[in-house]
C-alpha cells in the first residue's frame, strides 16, 4: 500500500508516526512538500517516506490519499487535481462536508472523512470516521480507537469536541503555570499537572458505560476543596459557557 498526504502539517506528522509505530504494511510514504520543516523530519525517520514536490505527482503514485490542508486551501487547490477512480481518499478537512469533496475529487464512492488528533501518534484516542468504510475502519483500528458515524450532521459534533483540545491543553498549561508562580520548579509542576489528569482520563474511561455525573459527585466530598472548585467554576459559567463554544464550532462547521 502506498500513501499520499496533501498537506504537511502536525496532524500529517502525528498520524504518520503512528502509522510507523504500527502494524501497519507500507510500501511507500508520499508526503507534499508544504511544511519543508516537517516533511524534512519525517523522512529522516524511514527510508520509505519520500517528499513530492507536486501534489498531481503524489496523488499518481498513492493508494490512498490523505487530504489534510486547511478549508481555504482545500477549496483552492483540491478541484484542480485529478484523482483515480478507486482510490482511497480520507479527508482531514474540517468544514469540508461530504457532498462538496466528492464534488471536488470527482470520486462518489471511496471518500471518507476522519478525525484523527495528535495522540494518534501514539496510536491512542477516538478516530471519528465518517461513512463507515471497513477497509479505513481497519487501517485506524491500528491507530486508536475508531467510531463509525452513519450521520454526517452527527459526525460534525464530533468535529466540534475535537476543538476543545488546545483548551484543554491551556488549561493544563494554566495550572502548571500557577504551581511556577508559587515556587514549584517548571518540570515538576508540568510534570505533576499532566500525570495528573492521565490518571483522571484513564479513571474517566474505565467508568465511559456509565453516567460521567457519578465522577462528579463521587469525587467530591461535603465541604471539601473539589465542591468548592465546581461550585465557584458554575457560578462563573464555565461549564455553562463550553456549551455556547461548542455550539458556535458547530454553526461554523454547518455553514
Amino acid at each position: 500500500m502506498k500513501l499520499g498526504f496533501i498537506g504537511t502539517g502536525e496532524i500529517t506528522k502525528a498520524v504518520v508516526i503512528g502509522v510507523l509505530g504500527s502494524k501497519i504494511k507500507f510500501q511507500k510514504i508520499y508526503l507534499s512538500k508544504r511544511n519543508s520543516k516537517i516533511s524534512a523530519f519525517l523522512t529522516k525517520k524511514n527510508k520509505k517516506i519520500q517528499i513530492e514536490k507536486n501534489n498531481q505527482d503524489l496523488i499518481n503514485k498513492s493508494d490512498w490519499v490523505f487530504l489534510a490542508v486547511t478549508p481555504k486551501v482545500g477549496n483552492k487547490i483540491i478541484k484542480k487535481l485529478h484523482f483515480k477512480r478507486r482510490q482511497t481518499i480520507v479527508s482531514f478537512i474540517s468544514t469540508i462536508q461530504l457532498p462538496k469533496l466528492k464534488k471536488l475529487t470527482k470520486n462518489r464512492t471511496n471518500i471518507v472523512r476522519a478525525i484523527p488528533l495528535p495522540p494518534i501518534s501514539l496510536r491512542k484516542g477516538p478516530i471519528p470516521i465518517f461513512p463507515p468504510n471497513k477497509k479505513v475502519k481497519r487501517f485506524f483500528s491500528n491507530l486508536g480507537t475508531v467510531i463509525e458515524i452513519n450521520d454526517e450532521k452527527k459526525s460534525l459534533n464530533f468535529w466540534s469536541t475535537s476543538g476543545m483540545m488546545a483548551p484543554f491543553y491551556e488549561l493544563l498549561n494554566t495550572l502548571s503555570k500557577w504551581l511556577i508562580s508559587k515556587g514549584v520548579k517548571k518540570n515538576n509542576a508540568q510534570s505533576y499537572i499532566t500525570s495528573l489528569f492521565i490518571a483522571l482520563s484513564e479513571s474517566a474511561y474505565s467508568h465511559s458505560n456509565k453516567d460521567l455525573s457519578i465522577l462528579v459527585k463521587n469525587s467530591q466530598t461535603p465541604g471539601g476543596l473539589n465542591e468548592q472548585a465546581v461550585r465557584s467554576l458554575r457560578k462563573l459559567k464555565f461549564y455553562s459557557s463550553t456549551d455556547k463554544i461548542l455550539n458556535e464550532i458547530l454553526k461554523r462547521l454547518k455553514k
